[in-house]
């Protein structure tokens, strides 16, 4: 086993190549204008703004996104949050849309086939080492540990690990491992995930993390874009490959999460349904969250955008802005309105008399006089009329909204469009 380097040492030699080009369309119309990268958690961030974090509070400074779905969004906070990156420094940070550039009518075809596209510019960053992160998950995590555990093990791929209930592992790639960590067996969103050895009612599934050496994964990746049998996907045929013909090791979440002093467990989060997006957001309300997102040693950047301080006004009864076990963003007014675990984004009007309750408004919305809202998830820009009453009469929301199963609704400016129509 090599003896394994500083955390300095080993971010300098590493890239990371995050692939943010997929929909998300479990999010529905959350993401009909937008990457499920680009959707907007926690009052100010986007969901991708935690691998990227993540990577650069780990030391990583040469970064790609891979994008498609819908891109511009993504693209406009990419540049307008992540673009101090210094050249002059050897840092960088590059927005690789699917551009046609290996073939003229080849978009991305695969996970894989997004780094295959781009060898010729990972090829330029010279370092020993590519991270691959999917943009989409919601987690606190040092990639240097993996980096180094990585090396010292020898493996041709390090996979990021995390057990979760096994029922809910079959939209993930799920994996065996012997008692050294060697992934003996991973099979690809499985209809029936196989149980943890000692725990038959959970599963270990893969994060989407891969660690590579640069130079061996791009002989793998050329040599699978020759495959015509191949679907170009990491979780479907590389990484399934490896296990059976190669070494692929698997590198748990609890080695490398990072807790600040009121966290008690590692946090992951797939917030893939709209059911999944609320629960993640309104549980940052509570008085000890699961996440936190205060923690200075390990921040989360973003688009500072410049906003006016939140203003709450009005103190009369029955007509007092409050917000209790709620958090409120920048450029928010609560005017006279009543807000029980609910979080609002940039620049969300709730005017006078309207009750919210569970609610995750995100930017520019607008809360008209005597609405009544409660577990309801609004996108950005929509402006809720007037006496306006949700989450309380379950027929009349699902004719209305999109209601999950546990009662959750969504409300977008079309729908609010067709009940004033």
């Amino acid at each position: 086993m090599a003896k394994t380097r500083s955390a300095e040492v080993m971010s300098r030699e590493a890239v990371a190549f995050v692939l943010a080009g997929g929909r998300g369309s479990r999010l529905l119309e959350l993401t009909d204008k937008r990457a499920k990268p680009a959707v907007h958690f926690g009052g100010k961030s986007r969901i991708i703004d935690f691998a990227l974090s993540n990577a650069l509070n780990s030391g990583i400074r040469n970064i790609g996104v891979a994008t498609q779905y819908k891109a511009h969004s993504l693209i406009r906070h990419l540049q307008r949050g992540w673009s101090f990156f210094r050249a002059e420094r050897n840092e960088s940070l590059d927005i690789l849309p699917a551009s046609q550039r290996v073939n003229e009518r080849q978009w991305y075809l695969g996970t894989a086939d997004a780094v295959t596209q781009n060898i010729d510019i990972i090829e330029s960053y010279r370092k020993k080492y590519i991270i691959i992160l999917a943009g989409d998950h919601i987690y606190k995590q040092d990639y240097t540990h993996m980096l180094r555990e990585h090396e010292a093990t020898g493996a041709q791929v390090t996979v990021g690990c995390i057990a979760v209930p096994r029922m809910e592992a079959t939209g993930f790639g799920v994996m065996e491992v012997d008692e050294n960590d060697r992934i003996i067996d991973f099979v690809e969103k499985p209809a029936d995930p196989p149980p943890m050895p000692g725990d038959p009612d959970s599963a270990l599934a893969s994060m989407g993390i891969y660690v590579f050496e640069t130079d061996f994964l791009i002989d793998l990746l050329r040599r699978d874009a020759e495959n015509k049998d191949s679907s170009h996907d990491f979780g479907k045929d590389l990484i399934p490959d490896l296990v059976r013909n190669g070494t692929a090791r698997a590198h748990p979440f609890s080695r490398s999460c990072v807790m600040s002093g009121s966290e008690s467990k590692p946090y992951w989060r797939d917030v893939g349904t709209v059911a999944a997006f609320w629960q993640a957001n309104i549980d940052l309300t509570d008085f000890t969250p699961e996440l936190d997102l205060y923690d200075h040693d390990w921040p989360i950047w973003t688009y500072g955008e410049i906003t006016p301080p939140a203003k709450f006004i009005h103190n009369e009864e029955g007509r007092r802005g409050e917000a209790v076990n709620s958090m409120v963003s920048g450029g928010c007014i609560v005017s006279g309105s009543r807000l029980r675990r609910s979080l609002l984004f940039t620049n969300v009007h709730c005017h006078s008399y309207s009750e919210l309750n569970g609610v995750v408004a995100l930017p520019e919305v607008e809360v008209a006089r005597n609405a009544r809202l409660t577990n309801v998830v609004i996108d950005r820009g929509v402006k809720i009329p007037e006496g306006l009453v949700v989450g309380e009469d379950l027929d009349d929301d699902e004719r209305r909204f999109r209601r999950t199963d546990g009662g959750v609704c969504l409300i977008t400016k079309a729908m609010i469009a067709r009940l004033e129509a």
